[in-house]
């Protein structure tokens, strides 16, 4: 089933979890995810260790893209931040994009270079500059299967019926998902989604971000077709790294904290080591 069939067919709100590479994405595949939400965030988090403020490339993130579409078949939310410059450079990006296997294309109207929608100091451009890019992306893909997500970061910006109005002015463009970020308060996330009724609007739950923390169950009774959890794997697995570093330097050894590890058969049992390898041999007519 497409992503643009599953999202029209009024069923449960999708539940996207972020991946950063072909682990965590072969891992949230494997533990049930529908579709997985490649996230910028955490491609500058887990790649260059450095927060979201515009370092990663569109060849970086189209790059992880190609590697993560070999790695799994669910559906692919990816990442596009501004487009990475202007229209002409945002018709690239989503070209590139598609081509590389991304099912959906999330596009920003931060100026650039962009910064964590939950971060302060952000600056957007013009209304009329971003529908103007929100066209070019529809006119460069070449399947309406992919499909464009429309994000403003307008709420801390110019203030929340600002965002609104900008919500609906790209909800004209044709756009297939609309996603106003960094909401402040419950009642905001309920005015936004009823404004535009019969739009599909996509939740993001960054702990510790801007948003009240919510579950699937109550962003779907509010009426979120689709929430993300973008940063939440790089945030589990930082925690866990800094106190795996901590108990090795301390110890001199992994032993006490083995039975929060996967030792070397588990691990190659998650990478399906056994599986390519009998494949291999399918094809060896050496000696």
């Amino acid at each position: 089933m497409s992503l643009k069939t599953r999202l029209s067919q009024n069923a449960s709100i999708l539940l996207v979890p972020g991946v950063h590479d072909g682990l965590t994405a072969s891992m949230a595949e494997t533990a049930g995810a529908e579709a997985v939400y490649l996230s910028g965030a955490g491609v500058a988090y887990s790649r260059f260790g450095r927060p979201d403020i515009g370092l990663v490339s569109m060849s970086e993130m189209a790059d992880t893209v190609a590697i993560v579409r070999d790695r799994i078949s669910a559906p692919m939310l990816v990442d596009g931040d501004t487009g990475f410059g202007n229209a002409l450079n945002l018709q690239r990006t989503v070209r590139v994009f598609e081509r590389m296997g991304a099912n959906a294309i999330q596009l920003e109207d931060q100026t650039f270079p962009k910064r964590c929608g939950h971060l302060a100091g952000k600056l957007v451009i013009s209304q009329e500059s971003m529908v103007g890019k929100l066209q070019a992306a529809l006119d460069a893909r070449t399947s309406d299967e992919t499909l464009i997500i429309a994000r403003t970061d307008a709420v801390a910006v110019v203030g929340f019926q600002r965002a609104i109005e900008r919500a609906r002015a790209y909800a004209d463009t044709g756009v297939d998902v609309i996603f106003i970020d960094a909401l402040q308060s419950e009642d905001q996330m309920h005015e936004a989604v009823a404004a535009l009724p019969d739009v599909v609007f996509m939740a993001n739950m960054v702990e510790g971000g801007r948003t009240p923390m919510m579950t699937a169950d109550e962003l779907q009774k509010i009426g979120f077709g689709i929430v993300i959890f973008p940063g939440g794997i790089v945030r589990a697995q930082a925690q866990t790294a800094r106190e795996y570093y901590l108990s090795l330097l301390s110890h001199g050894t992994n032993e006490p904290f083995a039975n929060r590890m996967l030792d070397f058969n588990g691990l190659n049992e998650i990478l399906g080591t056994e599986e390519m390898l009998d494949t291999g041999k399918r094809y060896d007519s050496g000696p």
